[in-house]
């Protein structure tokens, strides 16, 4: 199965993806971890991706869509993949169609106050990428009860993988926080419009943490029958 997960910034995409990956048996492909590792190289392309992060901008089309193209060649992804971050453009969604044929899309939802929250709170391995977040929330928001633990590491501040520093990316910061969302808003959404009546989608409110939603979504795959 070929799986894509849209959400908002914050909405847990890369922690969702992690999860159903191995559980539904297929490969994870996280754009996000794929560009800023070309974020780190020391060239013209590395620089620029860089710079594009840091200001809470969009990497190009043409750049994300070689990225892509080349991971989706990678040999675990004959068996199906779940894609995170990706395709963010109408121009990107089709030239994936060129690529694979997605069975599926997982879309999450959360409201914006929520989502700030979270962002705001997110912490990264700066070794091996591990995600936490240390917001606790517990809020009603128009009637729905919204429980999200944090996602603590053990030791305040290291990671229990790899005891790697935890750092808040730039792009999590909160004054990139509103730009990021806005490029969702102007960007990103016409992609589900324009999938909307070509590809099955499961939209899953997000009240719970992980635990619960990945249990719930794995569920509903197997009830729609795909594979």
């Amino acid at each position: 199965m070929n799986l894509l997960i849209f959400g908002p910034p914050g909405s847990g995409k890369g922690t969702y993806i992690s999860r159903l990956a191995p559980k539904l048996g297929i490969a994870k492909i996280i754009t996000g971890d794929l560009l800023r590792d070309i974020a780190k190289e020391e060239s013209t392309l590395g620089k620029k991706v860089a710079a594009i992060q840091n200001s809470g901008g969009l990497v190009p089309d043409e750049i994300t869509n070689e990225v892509i193209k080349k991971r989706i060649l990678y040999p675990d992804t004959k068996g199906g993949m779940i894609i995170d971050g990706y395709p963010r453009t109408l121009d990107q969604a089709k030239f994936l169609e060129k690529l694979v044929k997605v069975d599926l899309i997982i879309n999450l939802m959360l409201p914006e106050k929520i989502l700030i929250e979270k962002i705001s709170a997110r912490r990264v391995c700066k070794n091996c990428g591990e995600v936490y977040n240390i917001a606790d929330i517990n809020e009603v928001i128009d009637g729905v009860d919204y429980i999200l633990p944090p996602m603590n590491p053990k030791k305040t501040g290291v990671c229990d993988k790899c005891s790697g520093e935890l750092i808040q990316r730039n792009d999590d910061k909160p004054e990139t926080v509103k730009e990021r969302m806005r490029i969702y808003e102007q960007q990103s959404k016409p992609v589900i419009g324009y999938y909307k009546d070509k590809i099955k989608f499961l939209n899953v409110q997000v009240t719970r943490g992980p635990e619960i939603i990945v249990e719930k979504i794995a569920n509903e795959i197997k009830k729609m029958g795909i594979k």
